[in-house]
Formats: C-alpha cells, structure tokens, sequence
C-alpha cells in the first residue's frame, strides 16, 4: 500500500517548494555556495537574556515533567500584557489565551477543533500553505479569495457568500501577509469585522508578522475593533520577533468559544511546549524590547539594500511595507518560464535560492516569494549573480555594477 492510498495525503498536493529545497540541499552538499532567499528562516540570534532564562530554568530537576497543554499561566499573562501594551486590547488570560507550538500548529489544531468534512472555508490565494493544508487535512473545503486588500477582495468575499454551498464559515486572513508581503490599515479590519458579523462567519487572523513593519506604520491587530472577539481569534508567534523560530512559540487569542475548542483539541494532542521554553518566552515578552526594534530596523535595511541592488541588476522589486518577504514578479523577459522553473535556475545560474510562486497557489504564479535572511553584503553578491544570470538570457541591465 503506497502513502498515496491513505485518505488525508490523497487529499494534499505535491509540495512544490520542497522540490527547489531538495534541489538546494544537493547544491550545497556538492559544496557550492547557495545564497538562501529560500526559506523565511532567521539568522539572527535570540536575545541573551532569553537564552540565560532557558539554560536557568533548564537546571532545575522540576522542570522536566509534563507542562500544561495550554501554556504556563505566567507566560499567557506575558502574552496578554503584550497585546495591552501594542494594541491596547485587554485580554483574559484564562479564557482568552493559549500557547501554541508556533502559530503553524496553532493554526492546524484550530482547523482539527472546528471544522471538519462538508466545511467550507474561505482562504487566500496565494497564502501561506498551512491556511489552506490545515483546513485540507482536517476535511473541510477551501473556497480561494485574494491576497490582495482591494475592492475585488470585498467583491469576492461576497460571491463566495452568495454562490457557496454550503455557506463558508470560516474566513482566514494574514496580514501582513506570507508571502505577498501586504499589510492593512485599521479601518480594513473594522470592515472585515463588520462583514463577519452580518455574514456569520468566524475570523481566523494571522499575524505572525506583528513587529515586522516599516517606515514607521505599525501592523495593527483586529482585536483592535470593538467587538472583534466576537467573531475573531488571532496567531502570533515569537519565531520572527525574537528570532526564536526553531523554538515552536506562538499564541492564539480573542474569541472564547474559539480557545475554548482549540485548547480541548491540545490537550488531546499534546503536553504543552517544554517549561524551560515556556519560562525563555517569558523572558522575551516580559524584558527590554530593544531586540524587537534593532530587527525591524536590521530587517528594513536589509528590505532597501535588496531593492536597491536587485533593481541595478534589472530585476526591479517592489519595496515591501512589512514581513521579512519581498513578492517580486519575474523579470518580464523570463515571465514564459514559469515561478518554478525560474527559480530552479536562479538556483543552478546563480547560486540564488528563492521560493516559487506557485507554492503558494495558482495565484501566485507569476511569482517568487525573498526572504531577507542573508547579511547587507550576501544580498549584494546575489544581486551580482543574478545580474549576470539575466545578462545570460539578453536581459539588458544597467551599466553600473550592481550593489556597486
């Protein structure tokens, strides 16, 4: 019996991106040197007193038992003394806070908790794979809208609402989003929230992206809206603010109801993250916030470095409002190849690793999604590179050396 005759992987589609990683791991175990945009993996440390707080509580012969599935209470106060201080939006921490392994899973431990075969949820397209995998895996159909917060947005919501049976109920959204990067105002979310509410449908918002803005424009929360707790639940996640993504911390917060089906689901499926993690996270949260503003400044140099170099290499790019992404539509030249096969060449060419559009959704063809994971000076050697690839194909580029 193959993998492919179980009911929930017949159900999943080939992983696109996982053929440029493979593709990428060869390269490198061949002893080349692969610049990666791939993979939104940061390469910044955690802070050191976070590091400190884990090794501390790691000593102690308590802390090595079962944790508790929903999250420590001191770090689910930490997660709401957060959203007090960023958004102003005061939430209980018994009932309106629990702890995930990485928003990832928090996500997919919703979609276990409250849908199921003959669902429909209303996801975007392109978006990141787990708003739509996890929504597939537990049974339920994805209906697509766009990425894009524009009027067509509105317009699909509504044929969606009007031509679906049976009615969506849920709708996931993601700002800023992974990958294309868009961000939204408040007023989108009061919208959105007003929407929900005539249509009935639950909000599921991922914001992982929380501290990852630019230009002075804070990323707002839904929560923010008065009455959003009543259709809405949140995800965020330490991964990027803190540079912690490899150890699994995220949140989900808002609706009671919500929390209340996702932490009976946890506590069926896990033991809570390891206590140390949990006692670091709240070290994190609780401290100094330098750490938050040196990234996003790090991270916006990076963003102008990138669309300075890549642009005098003739691949211009739009400037990305927030994220740690840049979306960028394939030089016109080379739009017939293709997200995937562009990128399988950038990767042989160029020694540069992205991650096709199409991974992402049909929508996102078109497309290939850059992470700003390398240094000033990586992302200026993968400019050059890929200025020679495109002079490869009879892309004219300007005659100034690109990233000088």
């Amino acid at each position: 019996m193959s993998e492919d005759e179980f009911y929930r992987i017949k159900r999943l589609p080939p992983y696109v991106i996982a053929e440029v990683n493979a593709m990428r791991a060869a390269a490198r175990a061949a002893g080349e040197d692969i610049i990666d945009l791939g993979m939104g993996n940061p390469d910044l440390p955690p802070p050191a007193h976070v590091i400190e707080k884990l090794c501390e509580v790691a000593m102690k012969p308590d802390a090595h038992g079962y944790s508790q599935s929903k999250g420590i209470p001191g770090l689910r106060r930490a997660q709401a003394n957060y959203y007090g201080r960023r958004f102003n939006v005061e939430l209980d921490p018994e009932t309106e806070v629990v702890v995930t392994m990485g928003s990832k899973e928090g996500l997919a431990s919703l979609a276990t908790a409250i849908t199921g075969p003959g669902d429909v949820v209303l996801a975007p397209n392109p978006s990141y794979p787990i708003h739509t995998f996890g929504f597939i895996i537990a049974g339920a159909t994805i209906r697509s809208v766009p990425t894009t917060p524009d009027e067509n947005y509105w317009r699909a919501l509504d044929r969606a609402m009007a031509f679906t049976v049976p009615r969506p109920s849920i709708l996931v959204v993601n700002y800023p989003s992974n990958p294309t990067a868009e961000a939204v105002d408040l007023a989108f979310y009061e919208r959105l929230v007003a929407w929900a509410k005539e249509n009935k449908v639950w909000v599921l918002s991922d914001l992982a992206y929380s501290e990852l803005y630019y230009d002075g424009n804070p990323t707002p929360s839904i929560l923010q809206v008065p009455g959003a707790k009543d259709v809405a639940v949140e995800f965020t996640s330490m991964s990027k603010t803190y540079s912690m993504a490899g150890w699994r911390m995220g949140f989900a917060v808002g609706n009671t109801r919500l929390i209340a089906a996702m932490t009976r689901v946890k506590s069926y499926l896990d033991y809570g993250a390891f206590t140390p993690i949990q006692a670091a996270a709240c070290a994190a949260l609780n401290g100094p916030q330098d750490i938050v503003a040196k990234n996003r400044e790090l991270y916006q140099k990076r963003r102008d470095v990138m669309v300075e170099s890549f642009g005098r290499a003739g691949w211009d790019i739009p400037s990305p409002p927030a994220s740690m992404f840049a979306w960028a539509p394939l030089p016109p030249a080379l739009r017939e190849m293709g997200s995937l096969e562009f990128s399988k060449q950038l990767l042989t060419h160029a020694k540069v690793a992205v991650a096709p559009g199409v991974g992402y959704g049909e929508d996102g063809e078109g497309y290939v999604r850059i992470a700003m994971v390398e240094n000033e000076q990586r992302i200026r050697q993968a400019a050059r590179n890929v200025r020679k690839f495109l002079a490869m194909h009879g892309v004219n580029t300007p005659s100034v050396a690109a990233g000088g």
